[in-house]
């Protein structure tokens, strides 16, 4: 009896050999390609701000496309991550302008590449008659970061042009951001200076608002707005003998941010860094984080933010130079 065996099974199974050699060898490839590519190393926070451009970089391959592959090396709190910068175990990590000007004046220079303008924000209940600085007399207000929170301390300049004192004249209390949150809640403080992400979070979940915004305060001291006081730091020396692979990650940067900024369908896959707890909130860290892109490094800025380094008590005759801020080729032809 002969036996007649289907050959339909055998046709599937050497398709599906075939596909399987095939995605293994374009695998293989994509790997030796990505072997070639100079790395750059960066740290970041898992929940931060930043984490949300760079991980839609890397997902979108922006990083390859400029001939680079991007390596995040995850931490759980700032000082891990500056910690990884300045021992050298990542090439760079997110700082703010002031951490950049206090490495530089103990001779440790950080090329600075801009990352974000936000500032921070000054929340209230929105039945509280709060609207400009000369409400804040009497009042009780929490602050994140300490005395020397950039917020704080423009808050106060601005104060002090209007004859108020708010050391003397409020009941300050400096704690962390999640805490000043609760004590605004439970009625603890009557104003908060808080980071923008935290205030982005109240105001989304409903019932808070901004008291005035930081940009009035940038604009009462003659400083342009859309300064970016946050910026990818990265040792002077190693930036200069890589400063091609800065140039790739500047173009990627800015090309991350234009898609964030032109396109809401990709931020669904960073709800997960995000942590939003609601659509509301989704969308106000959304939109805060699109407020904050920085535009183009002109000179008037670039002079701003040495300006805003003095206001904030910096040595006017020890200030980081015009070299350290990074200005791509489109920005330095930019009067």
């Amino acid at each position: 009896m002969l036996l007649i065996v289907p050959l339909r099974p055998f046709r599937v199974l050497a398709c599906w050999l075939c596909l399987a050699v095939f995605m293994f060898s374009a695998t293989l490839q994509a790997n030796e390609a990505s072997a070639d590519l100079p790395v750059l190393s960066l740290s970041v926070l898992q929940f931060g701000t930043a984490h949300w451009e760079l991980d839609h970089l890397q997902r979108h391959g922006l990083d390859r496309a400029n001939g680079y592959q991007l390596e995040l090396r995850v931490v759980s709190n700032l000082p891990a991550s500056r910690l990884a910068v300045t021992s050298g175990s990542v090439n760079g990590a997110v700082a703010d302008l002031l951490w950049a000007q206090a490495r530089f004046k103990t001779g440790n220079p950080y090329l600075y590449v801009p990352f974000s303008a936000q500032i921070g924000d000054i929340v209230v209940s929105e039945d509280r008659q709060i609207s400009g600085v000369e409400d804040l007399v009497g009042k009780r207000i929490g602050v994140a970061g300490g005395p020397d929170s950039k917020g704080w301390v423009l808050l106060n300049k601005v104060a002090r042009k209007q004859g108020i004192d708010l050391s003397a004249e409020t009941d300050v209390q400096y704690a962390a951001p999640p805490l000043l949150s609760q004590a605004l809640k439970r009625g603890q403080v009557d104003v908060i200076v808080t980071y923008w992400h935290f205030a982005a979070r109240l105001k989304g979940e409903g019932g808070w608002r901004s008291a005035f915004a930081m940009d009035d305060l940038l604009a009462s001291l003659d400083l342009t707005d859309q300064l970016p006081v946050l910026g990818y730091v990265f040792p002077a020396d190693w930036a200069q003998s890589h400063a091609a692979l800065v140039d790739k990650f500047a173009v990627s940067l800015r090309q991350a941010k234009q898609q964030l900024a032109d396109d809401l369908g990709h931020w669904e896959s960073l709800r997960g860094l995000m942590n939003a707890s609601s659509d509301p909130v989704f969308d106000a860290l959304r939109e805060g984080f699109v407020a904050g892109i920085p535009q183009s490094m002109t000179d008037q800025r670039l002079a701003d933010l040495k300006r805003l380094l003095t206001l904030t008590g910096a040595d006017s005759n020890q200030l980081m130079p015009d070299d350290l801020f990074y200005r791509g080729m489109s920005d330095r032809a930019q009067p």
